[in-house]
């Protein structure tokens, strides 16, 4: 009996040994991930772990392939020199985004640079099955020449539209004409690879937050503006806020509130309704535009009419930034897409039109800033999504 007992709690404190190893690698491959390149001084700094375990588990890291290890700075004269610990360039997650007009499919990488891309135009509405095999054929096609001597962590989708989270069922993309469609399962199945699956403004906060616009702020609202219309995503006390089935932030569902009514366009709509990218470019004339071509032709338009439907949808969102400020009181908004673009005409003046309408405590100190990570927001959160799994178990 004696003996049991021993090998009990010897299998019990090897069990507790591998747990604690385990998130000692995931510690230091997020640090590596998400802060960028780091000595191994920093690394013992910010751990608190001693140098001799660092150099180990950097070293298990380094033979998975999951970071390398580089001279370090010879400018550097104080002190013992130390090794500089960078995520893997070679390690990568396929990052997809589909939308009514396009379908964007990019590899980023652990170090977060992305090695190549690809935007497909479209003249019709993707179907779920189109997309997995759109994903599956530029996949194959990439692992015979770009991504060739690459290690794929996983596919990541943001999807505009409702994503369930207890299983990925996108259960409403109402612009893709998308009801309870099995997303997840069709890439996985054509792709042979692991899937993870959000709403495309979901992603696009936690991109924000982790390396963008909201790094390092705990209470933030983020409003994306895309083709299919505004989603959005809640920081909490710095903890993104899914709500019951991962459905928070439709913050363009909302009906707004418009105090003139020479701005109505749509009689009894939502926010997305008003605040539209299509009226944009129907004012601009154009058909299709990416992100940085509508922001271009906007610029550049000295047309009134275009103007003025600018200066309208700026007066509709800072309406409806006011509500979510007295709301939830975040110090940031963080505003994406075409929000971003509008915004961006006078910042300091649509700060003050929001200030102007949400209660005064409440809007001290906010910041209203453009998405950081501009058109590649989408991708890296969906990647951050694929890659969630190797970072919470580098070894596993």
């Amino acid at each position: 009996m004696a003996d049991s007992t021993g090998a009990a709690d010897g299998a019990r404190q090897g069990s507790a040994a591998e747990g604690v190893r385990q998130r000692n690698l995931a510690r230091i491959l997020r640090l590596a991930h998400v802060e960028g390149p780091l000595s191994r001084a920093a690394l013992t700094e910010t751990t608190a772990l001693n140098r001799s375990t660092i150099a180990d588990l950097v070293a298990d890291l380094v033979a998975a392939g999951l970071v390398v290890e580089h001279a370090p700075d010879p400018s550097r004269r104080v002190g013992r020199p130390s090794p500089v610990v960078s995520a893997s360039a070679e390690v990568v997650a396929i990052a997809a985004n589909p939308e009514v007009d396009a379908l964007e499919i990019a590899a980023v990488a652990l170090d977060r640079s992305i090695p190549v891309r690809t935007r497909i135009e479209l003249d019709h509405l993707l179907s779920p099955a189109e997309t997995a095999e759109l994903i599956a054929a530029t996949l194959a096609e990439w692992r015979s020449g770009m991504l060739a001597s690459t290690r794929i962590a996983g596919v990541g989708l943001a999807v505009p539209g409702l994503v369930r989270a207890s299983d990925g069922l996108v259960r409403d993309a109402p612009h893709l004409k998308w009801t309870d469609e099995p997303l997840r399962d069709l890439v996985a199945e054509a792709t042979g690879l692991p899937v993870a699956i959000g709403n495309d403004a979901s992603l696009g906060t936690l991109a924000e937050h982790l390396f963008g616009a909201a790094r390092g702020v705990d209470d933030v609202v983020y409003l994306n503006g895309g083709a299919s219309g505004i989603g959005g995503g809640l920081i909490v006390h710095g903890i993104a806020v899914g709500g019951t089935g991962g459905y928070a932030g439709e913050f363009g569902q909302n009906r707004p509130g418009i105090a003139a009514g020479a701005d109505r366009r749509a009689d009894a709509g939502v926010l997305e309704d008003e605040v539209s990218r299509a009226r944009l470019l129907a004012a601009l004339r154009l058909r299709h535009a990416d992100e940085p071509t509508l922001a271009a032709a906007l610029s550049a338009s000295a047309d009134d009419a275009v103007h003025d439907e600018v200066e309208r949808q700026r007066r509709i969102l800072s309406t409806a930034l006011a509500n979510a400020v007295n709301v939830l009181n975040p110090s940031v908004v963080v505003l994406g897409g075409f929000l971003a673009t509008i915004a961006a005409r006078d910042l300091d003046g649509l700060v003050a039109a929001v200030s102007a309408q949400a209660m005064h405590a409440n809007a001290e100190g906010l910041s209203i800033r453009p998405a950081a990570l501009a058109g590649d927001r989408l991708l890296f959160g969906a990647a951050e999504a694929a890659f969630a799994e190797l970072l919470r178990d580098p070894l596993g």
